[in-house]
């Protein structure tokens, strides 16, 4: 994913405008899955920043942050949060799960169903190897809470030690 922070600002802008477009214009292009594919890691680079910035305990990720927590442990008490069951979550019966949990977001939380990367080991940086694809509201569940049940306390703490 290094190779993406050799972009400068137009290129940049220029994917934004482009991923900004109706998905129905575009077909399956290799150039439009390496635009989503930039825009995904400057939302993952730019969210790591913050949990490694803050006491994420606080954190607000967005004005339903109670209710997707609430909802995601009733609906998915022993979910491992630290770190994460990819195989698991990509099983028939858990897809058809966590499609009626993120079900309940759409046209409440934006780009709800957006492909977003999500760390597998909470306590761990994002690399190619400890990252993974779920949708915008898993990312939100899984990292509230990471956040509430103090997953990524340790990360802010581990970036004072390195710097």
């Amino acid at each position: 994913m290094s190779s993406l922070e050799s972009f400068n600002a137009s290129e940049v802008s220029a994917v934004g405008g482009a991923l900004q477009s109706d998905a129905k214009n575009y077909e399956n292009k290799q150039d439009v899955e390496f635009q989503w594919a930039i825009k995904a890691y400057h939302h993952a680079e730019t969210y790591f920043n913050l949990i490694s910035s803050v006491e994420t305990r606080y954190l607000k990720l967005t004005q339903l942050d109670d209710e997707i927590y609430t909802l995601f442990r009733q609906e998915f008490p022993d979910f491992n949060v630290e770190n994460l069951d990819v195989d698991g979550m990509k099983t028939p019966a858990s897809k058809e799960k966590w499609r009626g949990f993120c079900n309940k977001f759409e046209n409440r939380v934006e780009d709800f169903n957006m492909g977003t990367l999500i760390r597998i080991n909470s306590r761990e940086e994002f690399s190619e190897s400890n990252s993974t694809l779920v949708v915008r509201i898993q990312f939100l569940a899984i990292e509230i809470a990471r956040n509430r049940e103090g997953f990524n306390d340790g990360l802010n703490k581990k970036k004072k030690e390195t710097s």
